[in-house]
């Protein structure tokens, strides 16, 4: 089994500034070597990819939050987290960490509103 837990959600105003975390538990002897990510779920609309961080440190971003959005792992604490700058309003959404391919948190509230 393996759970994930999203925190650092809540209210920020446009430009302000985020991070996120996750805290992955249970049966993850092999976290150094999955696949780590965020996705995004805006009000109404699917959920979207965010950012990926993989097994080789390699990272990777949507176009939309490129140049705004860090991802980053931390092996040793089997956690992964999203630094969010300049945020949008756009950005609100329900934000999910994946574990490997198929395993989620149950997400953090990100608003972003004056």
């Amino acid at each position: 089994q393996v759970q994930l837990v999203e925190s650092g959600g809540g209210l920020v105003q446009p430009g302000g500034s985020l991070r996120l975390s996750c805290a992955v538990s249970g049966s993850i002897f092999s976290f150094n070597s999955v696949d780590m990510a965020w996705y995004r779920q805006p009000p109404g609309k699917e959920r979207e990819f965010v950012a990926a961080n993989t097994r080789s440190g390699i990272t990777g971003y949507a176009g939309s939050v490129k140049g705004r959005f860090t991802i980053s792992r931390d092996n040793a604490k089997s956690a992964v987290y999203l630094q969010m700058n300049s945020l949008k309003p756009e950005d609100t959404a329900v934000y999910y960490c994946r574990y490997d391919t198929n395993y989620w948190g149950k997400g953090t509230l990100v608003t972003v509103s004056s």
